[in-house]
């Protein structure tokens, strides 16, 4: 990859956080890692990303409101970053409602790590 992708990992769990991480930076992305939804908002204040991992069951602000904050963003940019779900309760949701609050992919815990670099590379390659 000529340059790394920016991935920011919203995970509250530290094992699937560091899993990831790892996972992804062996595929030459750059990786930041928060804990809830309200982390995300503040860190797309300071920085851009190409991909956003959000897990739905997080504390303080769960990935579903996140999501549709973050598609709320005056910034058509960071307002069209590509979200992934990430979740142990997929069967609380349909793809429907991933896809009405913005969310463009959903992966199911445990995470299947072949099938998550092949997602980030989906939604990152822009070219």
């Amino acid at each position: 990859m000529a340059d790394s992708k920016k991935v920011l990992i919203a995970e509250d769990s530290s094992v699937i956080q560091n899993l990831t991480k790892k996972i992804l930076e062996q595929q030459g992305c750059a990786i930041s890692s928060v804990k809830n939804g309200e982390q995300v908002l503040s860190a797309l204040e300071k920085e851009n990303f190409d991909i956003i991992l959000l897990d739905i069951n997080m504390p303080v602000m769960d990935g579903m409101e996140c999501a549709r904050q973050v598609r709320a963003l005056p910034d058509p940019v960071k307002a069209n970053i590509p979200l992934v779900a990430i979740t142990g309760n997929a069967k609380n949701y349909t793809m429907e409602e991933f896809q009405a609050v913005g969310i463009n992919e959903y992966l199911p815990k445990p995470l299947n790590f072949d099938q998550l670099v092949e997602v980030v590379k989906k939604l990152t390659n822009k070219a």
